[in-house]
């Protein structure tokens, strides 16, 4: 699909509320993994409020990229279509 001035439309904007749900679903993955060991980190290297932050980010950033794997879009067209970019194609 071509927008105006024969750009490609990209799935973000053909499917605004998939790019939500997948950014949660990436937000909400990077709280589960550092929640067990982000304060132990942040006070040994004095830096409470910046780790959490930082490392959630690291994580979002990883988790957001793995989304973005051919691969991984089709298992996630079959497996789970609400967290995929688009929708199956029509057959």
């Amino acid at each position: 699909m071509m927008q105006p001035g024969g750009l490609p439309s990209t799935t973000q904007s053909r499917n605004p509320w998939a790019a939500v749900r997948r950014t949660l679903a990436a937000a909400a993955a990077a709280l589960v993994v550092l929640a067990p060991v982000a304060p132990d980190i942040a006070r040994a290297l004095g830096v409470e409020g910046v780790a959490w932050v930082g490392s959630a980010l690291v994580v979002l950033a990883g988790v957001t990229r793995v989304l973005a794997i051919p691969q991984v879009e089709q298992w996630l067209r079959a497996h789970w279509p609400f967290l995929a970019a688009a929708p199956p194609p029509k057959i």
